[in-house]
């Protein structure tokens, strides 16, 4: 009820031309009012409603009543909250403008971004496919001897690093020089030549990682996305060009032959990667197009001109039956404003439907499959339909399938894809999803991972996690990394009977028995919980935590990963000083610590503060 009352209310104001201007401030103080009011799914179309209402007057006027509102919460300093408003506010109040309070899309944006409704239903819609499943059963090993391939994500190398500045500072980013204060030979705390655990890295640090993986002479390397920093009220296109030629050009100067992917950081905004369904001022062609020729270099492959449509092409690795397929998961990223669309597109830019037919292709000609990108499907950032109708994909090419390989999270997980998610079991299991964290080191120490690779199959057989432990006091006169864990030996020596054995593949069944072993043995589940972060600030896990973390690990279609929306905008935190939003019941990606959807989330997490507190 009160939904309607309010809207019906203000909208003849919002359709009087010239009273809003007069009334920004009493807009500010309404919002500010929903904030502390948005406890439940109502009350969050309620304010849904009126942001849509602020939106309808205008983007400038939408811009400055968000900004007065980051203001009053002290969410940021007052130059982040204009500079992140200012470069997402023209995505969000599309969206806004578009939406309908209390429609699907809308239900989606309160469960997916703000935790206050439940997930709705998965909506159908399926698939078609050019052919039968056919009744094949996944390749055994070659038994030949493997070949190394290397996995690295999320570098978010900072161009503008300075050694002995402040790491830390009041800034989404930090070992920059913002004041006085800050700059080397001033700062409190400074920071190291090498990095930090709570800045982004050094280009430095780069150049470490690449000679280390060179050094392993890998037959090539596989890198999904995320080149830029964190500084996302100050990025722009210059900004975006300079990190693609100093991250790319990296790569080309060390790796020789490297798979990437598009990450949710590869724009200026970053998130924003619209459809075709959107107009064309949106759209980021000037990224997709850097990209692809940063692609083509590192590959010398006429196919990744395909990117260059919508951040997606299909390879075949030389002399081999390996098709990778780098595909734009940012379509079904939850912070991407543009994925709110009134109804929200099936298959965005028919990227399905192009999927398929690499897949099918794939299986005419007889080829094994890697699926390569940055957001995993499983992810409490992928949006649930999405997920759903990329796993009937996963489903209908599971034997064509090797593996798939992403990174977003910044930590060391896995996810693992079901043929009947009601009965989760080795025998039903039929896809693994490995996701590697991250070079920059705010999540732990940096690092990366090698894996062998059946020369014949192009299944995993197993991987070793490399890190530089950026936590010793040697790390600071030049890293070394050395190999933190072996794949098989930590995980199949704790199965029943253990598997050991170099020639035997770490297939999807390996992995649910994985997860059942944790069930059994708490040692197992907490020796996986630490290597998340590579042992740095190991959160506290127990009881259902565990259960859902596990859950979760089975959640390759994310309808079944055991998340629940969680009020209070379902961010993470780094610290309780720092006033972020709470925890949800699942643990967040790190990059969620950055954009409009952070900004809103802290907004929120300072009114729910002010409420409590009677202000």
């Amino acid at each position: 009820m009160k939904q309607t009352v309010l809207l019906a209310a203000l909208a003849p104001l919002a359709a009087l031309p010239g009273v809003q201007a007069e009334s920004a401030e009493s807009w500010i103080s309404a919002i500010w009012d929903d904030f502390k009011e948005a406890v439940d799914c109502g009350t969050c179309q309620v304010l849904l409603g009126g942001l849509k209402l602020v939106a309808d007057v205008g983007e400038g006027f939408m811009e400055d009543v968000l900004t007065g509102i980051c203001d009053i919460s002290g969410a940021e300093d007052r130059d982040v909250c204009a500079g992140v408003i200012a470069i997402e506010g023209p995505a969000l109040h599309y969206s806004l403008k578009n939406m309908k309070v209390a429609s699907h899309t809308a239900k989606t944006l309160c469960s997916a971004l703000i935790g206050l409704c439940d997930f709705p239903d998965v909506r159908p819609y399926h698939l078609s496919f050019p052919s039968p499943k056919p009744a094949t059963t996944r390749p055994p090993p070659s038994s030949k001897p493997p070949i190394k391939v290397v996995h690295f994500s999320d570098t978010h190398v900072d161009l503008s690093y300075e050694t002995g500045s402040n790491y830390d500072c009041s800034k989404p980013i930090c070992c920059r020089v913002y004041t006085e204060d800050d700059a080397p030979g001033t700062a409190d705390k400074p920071c190291g030549p090498w990095g930090n655990l709570k800045c982004d890295p050094p280009h430095r640090l780069q150049e470490s990682m690449m000679t280390a993986i060179t050094d392993l002479h890998p037959a090539f390397s596989i890198y999904t996305g995320d080149v830029v920093a964190h500084d996302v009220w100050l990025v722009n296109q210059s900004e975006v060009l300079q990190d693609f030629n100093a991250t790319y050009g990296a790569m080309e100067n060390h790796l020789g032959l490297v798979y990437a992917a598009l990450g949710n950081h590869d724009a200026a905004p970053l998130n924003l990667f619209p459809s075709h369904n959107i107009p064309d001022e949106y759209n980021p062609q000037w990224a997709y197009e850097a990209l692809a020729a940063n692609w083509m270099t590192l590959t010398g492959m006429e196919s990744v001109q395909k990117a260059t449509e919508y951040g997606s092409y299909s390879a075949i690795h030389p002399n081999s039956k390996l098709r990778i397929i780098s595909y734009n998961s940012i379509f079904y990223y939850k912070y991407n404003f543009f994925s709110y669309e009134e109804p929200m597109e099936s298959d965005p830019n028919g990227q399905f439907t192009w999927l398929i037919e690499e897949m099918q292709a794939a299986e005419d000609a007889g080829q094994r499959v890697w699926l390569i990108s940055h957001i995993p499907s499983g992810n409490v950032d992928h949006l649930r339909d999405h997920s759903h109708y990329f796993d009937q994909i996963v489903q209908r090419y599971e034997t064509t399938i090797a593996g798939l390989f992403y990174g977003h999270t910044h930590t060391d997980e896995f996810q693992i894809a079901y043929s009947n998610y009601s009965h989760r079991n080795w025998d039903t299991a039929t896809a693994m999803g490995y996701v590697a964290p991250s070079m920059t080191p705010t999540s732990g120490p940096p690092s990366f991972r090698v894996y062998d690779i059946d020369p014949e199959t192009f299944g995993v057989m197993d991987f070793t996690q490399y890190i530089a432990n950026i936590s010793d006091p040697s790390f600071q006169r030049g890293p070394e990394w050395v190999p933190y864990y072996s794949a098989k030996k930590a995980y199949g020596s704790k199965l029943s009977p253990p598997v050991q054995d170099a020639g035997v593949e770490l297939t999807p069944g390996f992995w649910h028995n994985v997860t059942v072993a944790m069930e059994k043995d708490s040692s197992v589940f907490e020796d996986f919980w630490a290597r998340r972060t590579r042992g740095y600030s190991v959160p506290a896990c127990t009881g259902d935590c565990v259960t859902n973390e596990i859950c979760a690990l089975r959640g390759a279609d994310a309808q079944y990963s055991c998340v629940q929306a969680t009020p209070g905008f379902s961010f993470s935190k780094r610290n309780e000083a720092s006033n972020a939003p709470l925890l949800s019941k699942r643990f967040q990606p790190e990059c969620n610590h950055a954009g409009m959807a952070s900004l809103l989330a802290k907004i929120a997490h300072q009114a729910s503060l002010a409420k409590r507190n009677g202000e």
